[in-house]
């Protein structure tokens, strides 16, 4: 039985433009649709009625894709957030959520162009975005509705962020007024565009104050607490000095206090923490974590909102509108060397 792809193959288009051909858009020219309709003739190809209806109507259904294992996804309290903030958002407004979860990049490209041009989903929102992103300049090709938390550095989109600079700049600052000088910096992925903002402000911070850059106290780890936890044991292990960490997700926070415990060292006094998301059971953390508070379901409820509202307002679509969000750096005891911690 022949496929899209095979229809695309033989008349020389994408299988977008044949799904573009079967929906009846008008951006298609007339030789094009011809040559599409001879090839579906010779295949012999009838395009699933289904398919036909999804193409030319909404789903009502809003596709969030996540790339990463299914464990670290939903061990991860930030996404928990996030979906949460997206679901009250569609519950609302009439909509439902299919959650897509890939392995790899690669499998998050073809998984959510397969959702686009099987017209499954109205839009995306994207959970993440890296350094030259293919999904994203796909769907932008595809021209698919869809919203990015985060911030795509190639193009203007629609996306819904944080100011990571100034997130990872003011972690740091606050270390090195409490006297660390010798501070660590466990990033996430290097390609995650939100990985190098906050790594960028960390810089920025220890530039200002004359302090040398020393590459060898910047540990690349999955966003789990065993993986901050080894890389850190490798800093160690390598001969590199630190007496504090700045952790991009609260989970490697608590790696670097596994890291502590391990190695005798005193949080506060020998080794300063902090973390990033302020997830809530980090209060309970000993000693309590401090953490950069992002507003994890707020992002959540303004990405919705964002692709619904140019859903269904597409001159919206058009603006590449940018929400940014503020954070807050909470202290607790885990970073407090001076008074009484918060």
């Amino acid at each position: 039985m022949a496929t899209i792809k095979d229809v695309a193959k033989l008349a020389g288009v994408s299988p977008s433009t044949v799904s573009r051909v079967i929906a009846g858009s008008n951006r298609i020219s007339l030789e094009t649709k011809n040559r599409v309709q001879r090839a579906m003739e010779q295949l012999n190809y009838v395009p699933n009625a289904i398919a036909r209806s999804l193409a030319r109507s909404h789903t009502h259904t809003i596709g969030f894709a996540l790339s990463r294992r299914a464990d670290q996804a939903f061990s991860n309290p930030f996404f928990s957030e996030v979906m949460r903030g997206m679901s009250t958002v569609a519950q609302a407004r009439g909509y439902n959520i299919l959650l897509s979860i890939s392995l790899n990049p690669e499998d998050e490209l073809s998984k959510c162009l397969q959702l686009v041009r099987e017209r499954r989903v109205d839009g995306l929102i994207l959970s993440t975005s890296r350094v030259k992103d293919p999904l994203i300049a796909a769907l932008s090709e595809e021209e698919a509705p869809f919203v990015v938390i985060g911030r795509c550095m190639e193009r203007p989109v629609l996306s819904v962020n944080n100011d990571n600079v100034k997130a990872g700049y003011n972690a740091t600052v606050h270390l090195l007024e409490e006297g660390y000088r010798e501070i660590a910096y466990l990033s996430g992925a290097s390609d995650l565009v939100v990985t190098i903002d906050r790594m960028n402000g960390y810089k920025q911070a220890l530039i200002e104050r004359g302090l040398p850059l020393v590459e060898e106290r910047i540990g690349v780890a999955d966003f789990s607490e065993q993986d901050g936890y080894e890389a850190l044991c490798q800093m160690k292990e390598r001969g590199v000095s630190l007496d504090a960490v700045v952790a991009s997700d609260d989970l490697l926070a608590l790696g670097a206090l596994q890291f502590a415990e391990r190695y005798g060292l005193r949080v506060p006094e020998d080794l300063g923490v902090v973390g990033f998301n302020d997830t809530p059971l980090m209060v309970y953390t000993h000693p309590p974590l401090t953490s950069v508070r992002i507003l994890s379901y707020e992002l959540g409820v303004e990405a919705m909102d964002l692709l619904i509202d140019a859903l269904e307002n597409p001159d919206k679509k058009r603006l590449k509108k940018e929400i940014v969000l503020p954070s807050e750096l909470i202290v607790r005891g885990s970073s407090r060397r001076r008074g009484k911690a918060e």
